[in-house]
């Protein structure tokens, strides 16, 4: 995937609201995987958006996610293109998850 253009991305994983160790483990379990980069980061008032080059690894992040802190997981797909030698759609994933707010 080192050929691929700098700004290539498949999947988006959004946390809502902002949380440090959310964003974290997220580059922690990305740098773990052969391949898959993170395109670039986004951060505002209320999340932060993380694209990186494969959807794949966006949904299983999101699982992980989902097991490892409380809060609610979204994961929706949509067609992007399509690849005429693999004879395949292309999708881009978007993964949502929406930390629990600590109660208190």
């Amino acid at each position: 995937m080192d050929s691929l253009h700098g700004a290539y991305w498949e999947g988006v994983i959004q946390v809502r609201p902002k949380d440090k160790k959310v964003v974290d483990f997220i580059r922690a379990q990305v740098k773990k995987r052969d391949g898959t980069k993170i395109s670039k980061e986004l951060f505002f008032k209320y999340g932060a958006d993380i694209y990186i080059t494969s959807q794949k690894v966006a949904r299983d992040i999101g699982k992980k996610l989902k097991s490892s802190f409380q809060g609610d997981l979204v994961i929706t797909k949509k067609i992007y293109g399509y690849d005429n030698l693999k004879s395949k759609s292309i999708y881009r994933a978007t993964v949502l998850f929406r930390v629990k707010e600590k109660e208190e």
